[in-house]
């Protein structure tokens, strides 16, 4: 069972492209000591999509390593059927704890085919699973309860925003006899999570992943401290001086989700390097808003 804050690293590169496995530790390290619940190494903030299988088997070899079994170590799969479970036995292979299952690219299947799909990853190792609804992966509330059916199936994140669907999983999973005394997770993944948690919460769902974890940890657990104890106050006031203008940056460019994130780390002084295409970096003038939003976010307490 996750619980806490989920950290998505980013996957640093070096100037030539390669991957700095170094600049992952150190970056790793800095994430679990900071206090996070859970790493999920090489899923969409780490750049998953442009990752080729050896890459994707060392930056999980390098988490599972750095976490030393202090914080489970999830692992993103996803993409063509073969290739998602390719990389499903290499997570398993590399030692992670589990899976996050990503959207297949491209085509939008029907539900029975996006249950088949979840079958056949799951059937490719023995790793736990937790299956992300987003893009083209969304089910409807039989196939969601169908999937969660599934005995290594032990999450759902959602990153459509739609909360009625979601609602609706999230009564039919837990009231259904099959899965109703399963240990099964819900998760808030949308982008920038925290703008939405409060009303994902309304709903039930209380974990969510944390990308500004990942360059204002101090930022985001104090966040986090404060949904879970009632702090409406000062939500109100990270949301407002922080989260709704990250949001709101992130939203001006198509892949923003990740590189702003990428570039945050970068200027809180750990070199990562930039992103691959087909993302592109910041410009300067939103690196330079960027920087006085978490400055903004830092004095909020």
């Amino acid at each position: 069972m996750l619980k806490g804050i989920l950290f998505f690293p980013v996957t640093p590169f070096r100037e030539d492209g390669s991957i700095d496995t170094a600049k992952l530790s150190d970056h790793l390290r800095a994430g679990i000591e900071s206090g996070a619940g859970g790493v999920f190494a090489a899923c969409g903030t780490g750049e998953f999509h442009a990752l080729d299988p050896a890459e994707f088997a060392s930056v999980v070899r390098t988490a599972v390593r750095v976490a030393a079994g202090r914080v489970p170590v999830f692992a993103g799969a996803g993409g063509p059927l073969p290739l998602a479970r390719q990389y499903a036995r290499a997570a398993e292979e590399a030692g992670a704890d589990g899976l996050l299952l990503m959207p297949p690219y491209l085509v939008a299947g029907p539900p029975a085919g996006l249950v088949a799909y979840v079958r056949e990853v799951v059937a490719a190792g023995s790793l736990p699973v937790i299956v992300y609804q987003r893009g083209t992966a969304r089910f409807d509330v039989p196939a969601a309860v169908e999937v969660a059916r599934l005995p290594r199936v032990v999450g759902l994140k959602d990153g459509t925003g739609d909360l009625d669907l979601l609602a609706r999983i999230v009564t039919a999973v837990r009231t259904d006899p099959a899965t109703g005394g399963r240990d099964f997770q819900f998760f808030n993944g949308m982008p920038t999570a925290e703008g939405s948690q409060l009303a994902y919460r309304g709903i039930g769902v209380d974990l969510y992943s944390s990308a500004a974890f990942c360059f204002a940890p101090e930022t985001a657990l104090a966040f986090h401290r404060a949904v879970t104890t009632g702090d409406d106050d000062l939500v109100q006031r990270l949301l407002a001086g922080f989260f709704h203008p990250l949001v709101a940056l992130r939203e001006r460019v198509p892949g923003y989700a990740v590189s702003l994130v990428k570039a945050a780390v970068r200027l809180r002084g750990l070199d990562v390097g930039g992103v691959r295409p087909p993302l592109t970096d910041p410009t300067p003038e939103d690196l330079a808003e960027l920087e006085e939003i978490i400055a903004r976010g830092a004095a909020i307490r």
